[in-house]
């Protein structure tokens, strides 16, 4: 499997009531999660990005909630690896990372 690197693109995500992810909706296209996804958190350099930390502001701010998930277009379509982020704290969802052919899953 090609690693490809770093992306960020927003995506559109349907979860489960439990959070977990069970569709994507990309670039006018669907997929379907077809495999159960794996969950982490990754600390973010938030400082980077805010001045300050706000009193009480914790969830998001430190930590992203990311998933590697496997999704195909159809049952016949070949699975792709990519990794989503949750941005708990804006409900926001983007694509950091595809795993493999890029050119096939954005065309």
């Amino acid at each position: 499997m090609a690693e490809v690197g770093l992306f960020s693109e927003s995506v559109e995500v349907a979860c489960s009531p439990s959070g977990q992810p069970l569709r994507l909706q990309w670039r006018d296209r669907s997929y379907k999660i077809a495999a159960d996804p794996l969950r982490w958190y990754e600390r973010r350099k938030w400082w980077e990005e805010e001045l300050r930390a706000e009193r009480g502001r914790g969830a998001g701010l430190v930590d992203h909630e990311i998933w590697r998930v496997q999704a195909r277009a159809n049952d016949q379509s070949e699975l792709r690896t990519l990794d989503i982020v949750h941005q708990v704290d804006t409900g926001r969802w983007r694509i950091l990372k595809i795993h493999d052919a890029v050119r096939e899953l954005s065309a």
